[in-house]
């Protein structure tokens, strides 16, 4: 079976491949200031997406850190209510994601902020010439625990929604989110921007 990994660093990947073929297409689009656009060009587009990751992770939102259930019969309440006409939801239903959703932010949001703030201590620390090996992997030990429980916060949602559903309205969820594939076994040929914003 394919591996189905998810998350914002698969993302990035993505993006840098895709990022550097395009650059490679088009040779001299940074010869009049001299920069290597197969060198420059897909940082920058990485550095780009990485601060909309922030933003969207900043709103508590987990830019496909639940993938992995939205992608296998685990819809999240969120998007489900925004498909409330689709899959045919009964009041009850829709109160009730509306609750899961408003805890899910209740709990993503001030965990989002600090692994932002952990994050930007990272950069501070390498621009103010501050890093050590140990106060390096401290950090990033201390970013990557924020990480897990910023995404368990959202995997939990998913959990906590799956008997909302009824299987139809679960299958139904995934045809509309996902198609007949999953998004990662099309090789990048469909637009990514729809999935991000889990």
């Amino acid at each position: 079976m394919t591996d189905r990994r998810s998350g914002w660093l698969t993302n990035v990947l993505v993006v840098l491949g895709m990022s550097a073929a395009m650059s490679a297409q088009d040779p001299h689009s940074h010869q009049a200031n001299g920069h290597d656009p197969a060198v420059v060009d897909p940082h920058r587009r990485v550095e780009a997406f990485l601060r909309e990751a922030d933003e969207v992770i900043a709103s508590g939102r987990g830019f496909g850190m639940a993938f992995a259930a939205d992608q296998n019969g685990y819809p999240g309440p969120m998007h489900a209510a925004e498909l409330r006409e689709a899959l045919q939801l009964s009041d009850t239903q829709v109160t009730r994601l509306e609750a899961l959703t408003e805890a899910m932010f209740a709990a993503s949001r001030p965990l989002s902020q600090e692994l932002l703030d952990a994050e930007a201590q990272l950069h501070r620390l390498f621009a103010g010439e501050e890093a050590t090996a140990t106060s390096v992997e401290e950090l990033v030990r201390r970013i990557e625990r924020l990480r897990a429980d910023v995404r368990l916060v959202h995997l939990r949602a998913h959990l906590d929604n799956y008997g909302v559903l009824t299987a139809e309205q679960r299958q139904r969820y995934g045809q509309i989110r996902w198609g007949d594939q999953p998004a990662w076994s099309l090789g990048g040929e469909r637009s990514l921007d729809r999935y991000f914003h889990d």
